[in-house]
C-alpha cells in the first residue's frame, strides 16, 4: 500500500478523491500516514468520481479516485463513462479481493476491470505486487497522453498489503498546464474577473 502512495507522490498527486472499505483499508492506513496527499471524502463512489472529474477540468491534472471492491467499484461508473465521453484524465484506484478468491464469486468480489472496458482507455488487474510501480506510472501516462481519457487499476488486496523493493522513479511528473484558456487569463489576471461583477 504504501508503494501506491509513493508513487502517487512522484506523480505530483496532492489530492484523491474516495470512500474506504474493507478492500483498501490497507491503501487507507498508508495514506492515513502521508502529510503530502490530501483525501477528500464523499458520501458515495458516484461523488468521489464525479468531484474527480470536476478537479481535472479545473486543474488540467489528472483526477485520483480511491474506492473499494464490489458495489463500490460498480458506483464509479457513471463518473468514469462521464470522463471517457469528456476525455477527462481520471486515474481510479479500486480495492479488490485476494487474488486467490478471483473468479470464486467472493464477497464483494466483481470484475470491474471487463464492467469498465468499453469505457476507460485502459485497464488492469494488478497480480504481481513487483508490478504495481510500473502500472500506477503507465497508468498515468495512458490518462494523460494522446486523447486524455480515465484509467482503472483494480489492486487484490494481498498485493497491496505484499512487501516489494520500491525504486523511486527518475522521470519527472508531468508538467500540468491548465485546460482552458480562461483559466490561464485568470491566473494572470484576476482583476478582469473581479470586473466582469
Amino acid at each position: 500500500a504504501q508503494i501506491l502512495i509513493e508513487c502517487l507522490k512522484e506523480q505530483g498527486v496532492d489530492l484523491i478523491f474516495g470512500y474506504p472499505g474493507g478492500a483498501v483499508l490497507p491503501i487507507y492506513d498508508a495514506l492515513f500516514s502521508t502529510k503530502e496527499i490530501t483525501h477528500i471524502l464523499t458520501a458515495h463512489e458516484q461523488g468521489a468520481t464525479h468531484a474527480a472529474d470536476g478537479y481535472a477540468r479545473a486543474t488540467g491534472r489528472p483526477g485520483v479516485v480511491l474506492v473499494t471492491s464490489g458495489p463500490g467499484a460498480t458506483n464509479t461508473v457513471t463518473g468514469i463513462a462521464t470522463a471517457y465521453m469528456d476525455s477527462v484524465p481520471l486515474v481510479v484506484f479500486s480495492g479488490q479481493v485476494s487474488s486467490n478468491l478471483l473468479g470464486r464469486d467472493s464477497f464483494q468480489e466483481v470484475d470491474i476491470a471487463g464492467i469498465t472496458m468499453p469505457i476507460t482507455k485502459h485497464n488492469y488487474i494488478v497480480k504481481d505486487p513487483d508490478r504495481l510501480p510500473h502500472i500506477i506510472r503507465e497508468g498515468f501516462d495512458i490518462a494523460t497522453s494522446g486523447r486524455p481519457g480515465p484509467v482503472l487499476i483494480d489492486i487484490p488486496k494481498d498485493v497491496q498489503t505484499a512487501d516489494v523493493d520500491f525504486q523511486p522513479d527518475d522521470h519527472r511528473p508531468m508538467e500540468w498546464k491548465t485546460r482552458h484558456k480562461w483559466m490561464e487569463q485568470a491566473e494572470n489576471n484576476p482583476e478582469n474577473f473581479r470586473k466582469a461583477e
